[in-house]
């Protein structure tokens, strides 16, 4: 029987790879036990052409694979993602009030590799051979010579749980935060739409979490949709910081003006024990009882970064990656041109769709300048965030930034802040109304070929 070349290419890479899989994906206890590592079906590399694979179809892995195409087009781009359409986080809170439609948020991954020329490779990533150079998945393993990790995040109930499992199960499945897109955003829709009234709990995690903004805007929409339809109900905002992280003006005066009989905002709430047989949730401080909850915990990055050993604790979160803050590579000569990017990074920057474009831009960059022998100076992220205060009449704020980084605290801060925090009259009509065009700005330009730049929301604004 003759072996066709994709024969020779797969067994020659489960050769190479087995014996030097990471424990991940080595889970047998069985000493004898053997593994098969076979080849994705992939074209073989090109000796030719670098070969650079993206772990994560998020705002973040989008921008990177579509900029690195422009800048480096004989690059051969691999995009890994384990989901089979992209769903946006990112306006998400509309669509749970009825604002927009789920298609407004849902897009085709094979759309944006198709008109960017680039591979949209549907699997899980599971390891990394380093020294063969092959990230390992659950529909093969794929060689690169470039490898980015854009995993987001993921939750970290154990400040809360104390390891309990079944607690944290609990949490996951019938309380879920809605911070990762998809099933968890349905499940919170049904609950607000079916809420008949009493006491609905959103928290506020500690740290730096997904989106700063988000848990007052949620609130803020939620109490809009029970005044709308006269549901007696209010909620409950345990926030577990001294008072609220962004756009505290605009989200204040809305609390007090707009919703006194139904919101009630908790700072300084540090969750210390959740029972969910008598809805009870205790505080440092006091106990609070509740009909029906969305618990959003502290956040880390995406496991898949600690799997790979390049995960560590930092000054926000536990569990994100080792990067070089600037270049983002990881840490360790082993590491040699592995990257990580949007929210699975350590650094303080928002943790926001725009930020995640432009930083898997500046990535990309990097990665592009190192193919053509060029050196690549930082760049700062950018953050757009517009937040909705009511949909009925639907009203917005917004703030602008770019980053420093402060030598003195050794940490990034805000560098250019622009904010509009004023949502009564035109001025709110107005900034709600562009957050239409962020968004379809933002989805064109992951989605669509050619270059857009990010759209700017307020006319006479201009990046620093």
């Amino acid at each position: 029987m003759s072996l066709s070349r994709r024969d020779i290419l797969k067994a020659s890479l489960a050769a190479a790879a087995l014996g030097s899989v990471d424990a991940y994906a080595n889970t047998s206890k069985e000493p004898n036990a053997t593994h098969h590592v076979l080849a994705a079906d992939l074209p073989k590399k090109s000796k030719n052409h670098p070969r650079v694979v993206v772990v994560g179809g998020g705002w973040a892995g989008l921008s990177f694979a579509k900029e690195l195409k422009i800048n480096v087009p004989k690059a051969d781009v691999i995009l890994v993602e384990q989901r089979f359409e992209f769903m946006s986080c990112p306006m998400s809170n509309l669509w749970l009030v009825d604002k927009v439609q789920l298609d407004y948020l849902v897009h085709d991954y094979l759309q944006a590799a198709r008109e960017n020329d680039y591979t949209y490779f549907q699997a899980s990533a599971s390891g990394i051979d380093k020294k063969n150079k092959l990230l390992l998945t659950s529909n093969g393993a794929i060689e690169y010579d470039y490898l980015v990790l854009a995993p987001g995040i993921d939750y970290d109930y154990d400040l809360w749980t104390k390891g309990d499992k079944t607690l944290e199960n609990r949490l996951r499945n019938e309380y879920p935060a809605a911070f990762m897109p998809g099933s968890e955003h349905m499940t919170l829709k049904k609950k607000i739409h079916n809420f008949k009234g009493g006491t609905f709990v959103l928290t506020v995690p500690r740290g730096n979490y997904r989106c700063l903004p988000a848990p007052y805007e949620r609130a803020c929409l939620i109490a809009d949709f029970f005044k709308t339809n006269g549901i007696k109900g209010k909620v409950l905002l345990l926030d577990e910081h001294e008072g609220i992280t962004i756009k505290d003006h605009g989200f204040s005066t809305a609390f007090k003006e707009l919703y006194k009989d139904y919101i009630q905002y908790e700072p300084n709430s540090i969750i210390e024990h959740i029972d969910l047989e008598k809805k009870i949730v205790t505080t440092e401080f006091d106990e609070f009882h509740f009909d029906d909850a969305a618990f959003y915990p502290p956040i880390r990055a995406g496991r898949l970064i600690e799997h790979l050993g390049l995960a560590k604790d930092t000054i926000y979160n536990r569990k994100e990656a080792n990067i070089d803050i600037f270049t983002y590579e990881a840490k360790g000569k082993e590491n040699k041109n592995i990257f990580v990017c949007g929210d699975a990074r350590p650094m303080g920057f928002s943790k926001s769709g725009n930020t995640a474009n432009t930083e898997g831009k500046n990535v990309a960059r990097e990665v592009a300048a190192r193919i053509l022998g060029k050196k690549h100076a930082w760049e700062s992220p950018v953050t757009v965030c517009i937040s909705d205060i009511s949909f009925n009449p639907e009203r917005g704020i917004f703030i602008h930034s770019e980053y420093a980084f402060n030598k003195k605290t050794n940490q990034f801060e805000f560098a250019t802040p622009v904010t509009d925090e004023v949502w009564k009259g035109e001025e709110g009509l107005n900034n709600a109304k562009s957050v239409y065009g962020w968004a379809e700005s933002m989805y064109a330009d992951m989605f669509q070929g050619g270059f857009t730049k990010s759209y700017i929301p307020k006319s006479g604004q201009k990046k620093q």
